[in-house]
């Protein structure tokens, strides 16, 4: 393993950048975000990433966070999941990434870590999130204003006549540019929204009001459909 650390003021991304290496993304303290493409996760310290060798992707703080950089040469990594896959860091775990990132471990003393980190490699079945960008400019207005406000209850008939579109003209567009109904392109919008709100332990009452659900069991119902768990299982010690 290579090993690098990062301390990073809230709000810094890394450009949209790859390695030749496989990379462990997980934040000591704090919580970090990274995206693939459409897809999204959010890391808090309980959480890290597996990104493989050549897979596009940025990474950035949400608050202040304390990276750790983890690359594995793919020749001599035992793990080879093809695509990222969310890891979780239970406190074993912990211990050996805070150990090998430090200082003055002995090159024996490292392999044995390493050998029993691999082996802690413990991945969560979840779908990450996906948001696509519409590219057609009436499609894209509509998504940008539910980005920027994932509560916003306008229906599609209603977006279209504020951006100048039929409202069957707009669903032929998310379906085609989106590969998704607009129904399911904004519950994933939404729930990427609530993503770091979540990770900051905010209550689940309070971030289902804030990206449009009128009840937590609602948007625990939505998470656990689109994601796989339920939030509290996809941030879970």
């Amino acid at each position: 393993m290579l090993l690098g650390e990062f301390d990073l003021p809230a709000g810094t991304w890394f450009p949209w950048h790859e390695h030749p290496v496989h990379q462990l993304v997980w934040s000591a303290r704090g919580v970090v975000a990274v995206r693939t493409g459409d897809a999204a996760w959010v890391l808090p310290p309980t959480r890290a990433l597996w990104m493989p060798a050549g897979i596009r992707h940025r990474t950035g703080a949400l608050g202040r966070a304390a990276l750790r950089g983890i690359y594995a040469d793919p020749a001599l990594s035992p793990v080879s999941w093809p695509a990222p896959r969310l890891v979780a860091v239970r406190p074993l775990l912990r211990e050996l990434l805070e150990y090998l990132t430090g200082d003055g471990v002995a090159p024996p003393a490292r392999v044995r870590a390493e050998a029993v980190a691999f082996d802690l490699l413990e991945p969560l079945d979840v779908v990450p999130i996906v948001v696509p960008t519409p590219v057609d400019p009436r499609a894209r207005d509509v998504a940008t204003a539910v980005l920027a406000n994932p509560a916003d209850p306008r229906t599609l008939a209603e977006f279209g006549r504020d951006v100048g579109a039929a409202e069957r003209t707009l669903a032929r567009l998310f379906a085609r540019e989106c590969r998704m109904p607009f129904g399911t392109w904004r519950t994933q919008a939404r729930l990427r929204a609530a993503l770091p709100w979540l990770a900051e332990g905010l209550p689940l009452e309070t971030v289902a009001h804030r990206v449009g659900y009128s009840s937590a069991s609602a948007f625990v119902a939505a998470f656990r459909r689109a994601v796989g768990v339920t939030p509290g299982a996809y941030f879970a010690d």
